[in-house]
């Protein structure tokens, strides 16, 4: 390879890494190659965990090319810890977020002070925007929304005594 085009594409990883937060701040953005790299997962891998709703990377407009952020690259990291770590499946994964309150998948903090925490009943999501909150902008890059069309199922059966 030659150093001019080397240098190009240095330049454009570095010009391509920089998007902008909604604050107006900058936001680092990352293409697979690299998040792949960060993991230690194969690109192939982290496809799957976005098509099966676990992370939901920006797609750039011109490319298509998927652009991740911090945040979904944690997410990379904690899904990779649970199935490797802790014997979870995808499967497995998956009907934890459609059954579990997000405060305990989360490990919220914040309990007390949560809207959320309040109502247990209703999904997270449906909570924040009843209040207009302005985390509702989160919920897109949230496992717990993108998966809130799946359709749950009985785990175990209750005893009828």
């Amino acid at each position: 390879m030659t150093a001019r085009r080397m240098s190009i594409q240095s330049w454009a990883l570095k010009v391509g890494e920089r998007g902008m937060k909604r604050s107006g701040e900058r936001e680092n953005l990352y293409l697979i190659g690299h998040v792949s790299r960060q993991v230690e997962l194969s690109q192939k891998r982290i496809r799957e965990y976005e098509k099966e709703g676990f992370i939901a990377p920006r797609r750039e407009r011109a490319t298509n090319n998927r652009r991740y952020t911090e945040f979904d690259i944690r997410q990379i990291q904690r899904i990779k810890s649970l199935i490797h770590d802790h014997g979870f499946t995808l499967a497995c994964l998956k009907y934890l977020l459609i059954s579990a309150p997000c405060w305990n998948i989360f490990n919220c903090k914040q309990k007390d002070t949560c809207p959320v925490y309040q109502s247990p009943g209703i999904p997270c999501y449906d909570v924040r925007q009843r209040i207009n909150s302005s985390a509702v902008e989160q919920c897109n890059s949230c496992p717990i929304y993108r998966m809130r069309k799946t359709p749950k199922i009985k785990v175990l059966e209750k005893n009828p005594a």
